[in-house]
């Protein structure tokens, strides 16, 4: 539900107090967007791809968001406005049945999503150095991005043969490579495994400003990105934005205040 200043103001008059005056990152434009992302092709290190070419059957248990990576840029003749690309990067967990009495060996693999958006992040050129970082100026040139995402939830699975022997390519920082065992270098395959999950995130962007405000509720975005219904995606689509998941509880909403 959207929050409303003026309603908010008028509800919580009684409990108002003090303004204060506090220096904060301030949200210029933010969107929620569900995507479906489909066929994303998951790479495995040389140990991994060794399970899934011998493997009689694939099934993905899960996947998780493990990092986000930006890129950001005005866009010409709209002053104020900048495109946001990302490259969202999953850990997708997977079991590869290698016997049919044996149990299902645990495989990792690493997935990418890109994804752009264009949104307004005003403008500012004031260089900002603080006792913290006395020597190193914060720079307001461009907006900072920020993307919460909820882990993906896995819609479907495909493991698929071919024709040759492929050597696959990974270019993926090394922060997100460290978060997996083995090596992605050189790795060669008859056989790979794509997956597609969909994928709840909220994109903002914000600017160091100093404000004083009073605090009544949290600030939801209300517009929305959607992606057309298709298979596998229909029913991903049906599912209710999760706002309650990006918003930890007050106090109040779990009982406890005295």
């Amino acid at each position: 539900m959207a929050f409303s200043a003026e309603s908010g103001a008028a509800a919580a008059a009684d409990a108002f107090r003090e303004a204060v005056c506090i220096n904060t990152r301030r949200i210029y434009d933010a969107c929620g967007d569900r995507d479906c992302c489909r066929n994303l092709q998951v790479a495995f290190s040389a140990e991994s791809q060794e399970l899934v070419e011998s493997a009689s059957a694939i099934k993905a248990r899960r996947a998780e968001a493990i990092g986000v990576f930006f890129e950001v840029e005005p866009v010409a003749f709209n002053r104020g406005f900048y495109s946001v690309d990302m490259t969202y990067y999953f850990k997708v967990s997977l079991s590869a049945y290698t016997a049919a009495a044996a149990a299902p060996q645990p495989i990792e693999g690493l997935a990418s999503y890109c994804k752009k958006v264009i949104l307004f992040g005003s403008e500012a050129s004031v260089k900002t150095f603080s006792t913290e970082r006395p020597f190193v100026a914060d720079l307001a040139g461009l907006p900072i991005v920020n993307a919460q995402v909820i882990d993906p939830m896995v819609l479907s699975c495909d493991v698929f043969d071919c024709e040759e022997e492929r050597t696959r390519a990974v270019n993926a920082p090394e922060e997100i490579l460290a978060q997996f065992e083995g090596t992605f270098d050189g790795v060669s395959y008859t056989r790979g495994v794509n997956v597609s999950v969909g994928l709840f995130s909220i994109v903002q962007l914000e600017r160091q400003v100093q404000v004083m405000v009073p605090i009544y509720d949290f600030c939801v975005p209300e517009s929305s990105a959607r992606e057309p219904d298709d298979d596998p995606c229909e029913l991903f689509g049906r599912i209710a934005f999760p706002t309650e998941e990006f918003f930890p509880p007050k106090l109040a909403d779990l009982g406890e205040e005295d």
